[in-house]
């Protein structure tokens, strides 16, 4: 066993001191063997809870106010944009002292300290994740997403394709949604069944529970339908390609567009033997549902506290509690989280820890 002297404690604060010019530190335990030591910076910044975008869609249900535990008047609320750096609609800082900000203003302001060095250095002043809870009440239009070279090649520099992944919070009883071509098709062959409207006929189709887990790379068909409810994670893009809509019209009374030649352009044909993510659930363990160049996902079903270290992660992580309450413990400091919440941990935070209720569902998303 070694002891630690009052020069021992100075050098340790001195080291983690080193890393800013703005900190300094205090002994917040003692014990007989022990000193718990907490180095505060100024400069660091303190998880981030922002103010959802919440859209009415044509398709949009009355879910998710009751699940996120607020009030509004807005109707048919198909998506609740919980982390948002999309030019149009970036989400703003709930409360705390960047109340009012944007997340582009902070990651322009703080760069690699919230999202990670190797982050920034990539995508730069652009939140490069956008997480969502989306609620169907009826089915969503057929479509797909470009990849990054197609969208800069048809939209211009600055814009992004749209890699994502869905998991399922919330199942009707039957209820399906569209992952991937069920049999080969021709690009003729698509333009001809996308003009007779019998699209879904070439689509895999699945019914879904909850805990289900889709991983939808650019290029892929699909569509979620009506009795749906979940988390969708995704790069920071709001391209679609709509390639049938049932023929219905848009919020406007008018019939909305489809891009049928883009759509042609952006579809991988190649079919899979399922589209379905495969994962072991296990509780109160860390589970990967998802890791690709864009973000990796993982899910928590806890009752016991689940403690993490984040020195080696150099990213922000987002955390969306999917079910129950509980709190997180970030560098010693606590911040309560419940069903419906979302929360941004900087990329400078060394240290996380779960602590469930009476149990606590959480996924977590960052970039490798």
């Amino acid at each position: 066993m070694k002891f630690f002297n009052s020069a021992d404690i100075g050098k340790a604060a001195g080291a983690a001191a080193g890393k800013c010019k703005c900190n300094f530190f205090h002994i917040r335990k003692v014990t007989k063997f022990c000193v718990t030591l907490y180095v505060y910076n100024p400069c660091i910044m303190q998880p981030l809870v922002f103010e959802p975008f919440l859209r009415t869609m044509v398709w949009g249900g009355d879910k998710i106010a009751p699940y996120k535990g607020i009030s509004t008047d807005i109707p048919h609320i198909g998506e609740s944009w919980e982390i948002s750096g999309v030019p149009e609609h970036p989400t703003v800082v709930a409360d705390g002292p960047y109340a009012g900000k944007t997340v582009t203003e902070l990651v322009k302001e703080f760069k690699g300290e919230l999202v990670g060095k190797h982050v920034y250095a990539s995508t730069g002043d652009e939140f490069p994740l956008l997480v969502k809870f989306i609620d169907a009440l009826t089915d969503l239009s057929i479509q797909v997403h470009p990849d990054d070279e197609m969208a800069v090649r048809c939209h211009g520099e600055g814009f992004r394709g749209k890699t994502e992944m869905w998991y399922v919070i919330d199942a009707a009883p039957g209820a399906k949604l569209y992952s991937g071509l069920s049999r080969a098709l021709t690009p003729a062959e698509y333009e001809k069944m996308v003009a007779d409207g019998t699209i879904t006929d070439a689509l895999a189709c699945y019914e879904v529970h909850p805990g289900d887990v889709f991983f939808l790379p650019a290029g892929r068909i699909h569509a979620i339908c009506g009795g749906c409810f979940l988390a969708e994670i995704q790069q920071t893009s709001d391209l679609t390609y709509r390639i049938w809509d049932y023929g219905r019209l848009g919020l406007d009374g008018k019939p909305r567009q489809l891009h049928t030649e883009l759509a042609k352009q952006a579809i991988n044909f190649k079919v899979e033997d399922t589209y379905r993510t495969i994962y072991e659930p296990v509780q109160d363990e860390e589970v990967e549902l998802v890791s690709c160049k864009y973000f990796t996902t993982n899910l928590y079903d806890l009752t016991l506290p689940y403690a993490k270290d984040l020195s080696e992660i150099d990213s922000f992580i987002i955390v969306m509690c999917v079910s129950g309450s509980g709190s997180l413990e970030v560098d010693g400091e606590s911040l309560d989280i419940r069903q419906g919440q979302t929360v941004l941990i900087p990329a400078s935070a060394d240290d996380l820890c779960f602590i469930p209720d009476d149990g606590m569902k959480l996924l977590t998303s960052f970039i490798n």
